[in-house]
Formats: C-alpha cells, sequence, structure tokens
C-alpha cells in the first residue's frame, strides 16, 4: 500500500527546458554578482564546482554547507557576507529564467490527486538549491509550496540524486518503507534509482531525460495526464 508520493520538480511537475533554463540562470547570476564585485566567469566556475560537490556530498554536513565550503575556494571574501544578495538574487533577477520553463495546468491535477489519496506527498527535487529558488520554482509550475509536507532543498538534505542515500534520507523523515513510496519523475538516472530501493516509480515522457538511453518500457510511464490516471490506482 502507497503512503507516501515523491515528485521531481524540473521537467516533471514544472516543463523546462534544461539547458536553456541553466544557460539564462547562470548569465541572470553572473550579472548581478559583478556588481558586487565578482569576476562573472569565475563565478559561473564556482557556481559549478559547488553543485559537483552537492552531488558528490557523503551525508556528513547539508549540502548548504558543502556548497559554501566549495565556492568559497574561488574568492579572497567572506562569501557567505554575501548570501542576503543571492537571496535577493533569487527574488528578483532569477524569474529571468522562468523563460526556459513552461506550464502544464496538469502538474497541479497531479499533485491534488495525490493528496486526494490520503498519501503523503513530497517534493522530492534535486535538493541543489536554497529554498528561496525552490519556492520560486514550484510557483512557476503554478503550485503552491503548501502543497507538499516536506520539500528537499540544499539546507535540509545530506545526500544529491542519483545517490540512494538521497532517497533513503527521505524515507526516514517520513517514517515509512521504500515499498510504500512512489516516485514520480522525469530523469531516468536521478529518478527511477528510487526503484532499486524498493520504491514503486512512475517515469513522466513529457521531458524525459535518459542520458544513459535505457529501455523505459521496464517502468511505468507516460505523459501527465497518464500519471494521473495512475496515482488514482493507488487509492483502490
Amino acid at each position: 500500500m502507497i503512503k507516501a508520493v515523491l515528485f521531481d520538480l524540473d521537467g516533471t511537475l514544472l516543463p523546462m527546458n534544461q539547458d536553456e533554463f541553466v544557460k539564462l540562470y547562470m548569465g541572470l547570476m553572473a550579472k548581478k554578482m559583478s556588481g558586487y564585485g565578482y569576476d562573472p566567469e569565475l563565478i559561473v566556475k564556482a557556481i559549478w564546482s559547488g553543485t559537483d560537490a552537492m552531488y558528490k556530498n557523503n551525508g556528513n554536513t547539508t549540502n548548504e554547507e558543502v556548497f559554501w565550503e566549495e565556492f568559497g575556494k574561488y574568492f579572497d571574501r567572506d562569501v557567505r557576507a554575501d548570501e542576503p544578495v543571492f537571496e535577493d538574487f533569487y527574488n528578483n533577477e532569477f524569474a529571468g529564467a522562468k523563460q526556459a520553463c513552461g506550464y502544464n495546468e496538469k502538474a497541479k491535477r497531479l499533485v491534488e490527486t495525490a493528496k486526494g489519496t490520503g498519501c503523503k506527498v513530497v517534493l522530492a527535487t534535486n535538493p541543489i538549491f536554497p529554498p528561496v529558488a525552490t519556492r520560486k520554482r514550484i510557483m512557476w509550475a503554478g503550485i503552491s509550496e503548501d502543497d507538499f509536507g516536506f520539500v528537499t532543498t540544499y539546507d535540509n538534505s545530506h545526500f544529491s540524486k542519483p545517490n540512494k542515500e538521497y532517497y533513503k534520507e527521505i524515507i526516514a523523515k517520513l517514517g515509512v518503507k521504500p515499498q510504500e513510496c512512489l516516485m514520480i519523475g522525469n530523469d531516468v538516472t536521478e529518478d527511477m534509482v528510487a526503484k532499486n530501493l524498493g520504491m514503486e516509480v512512475f517515469l513522466v515522457t513529457d521531458y524525459l531525460i535518459n542520458k544513459e538511453d535505457e529501455d523505459i518500457s521496464q517502468y511505468p510511464n507516460g505523459s501527465l495526464e497518464e500519471a494521473i490516471e495512475y496515482v488514482k490506482t493507488i487509492a483502490k
């Protein structure tokens, strides 16, 4: 019996051209921070390095701490003193990256369908962003943060996808067994790995990411509309 439904965000609930999004995001960030004495090219390099560090996080500390420690290596200054500036970026200029995203009203219907089953509902987006950035992307998808009982962000997570420990951490917080969870996502590598823990999965193919060119027929899969119908079956 399914007791918790986990959702990926980017490319699943939020339609997205990932390459275009990253290009816009990095460009906007570099432009913003150049006004505060940061070299534009170096800040992009530092963000990528910090992101890579979060992907490799071994769980000894949060992704937030790992990111800032790595990011700070690139600058001869107290980068964390500038956190309010970064926060301001996400509250303002970050909106420009929305151009690379779409909107699908079925996303909210899907989340509401999951809530209607009585299951716990989690936004299991890769926790490499601060809460404010995740909150904004949730809004772009036409969904409320309040729709989720738990949202993974870089400050409350010690691992990242596709590390199976990321999913184990969520399961532990929910107090459920892997077999009682359903993970819904669009990335074969990052989201479908949950199946290896014993979780049920559904692969959303609208904005499919399949870097390893896996045979996706091994997973229940389909569009957001089909995902809605699939979620309805777990209540039966």
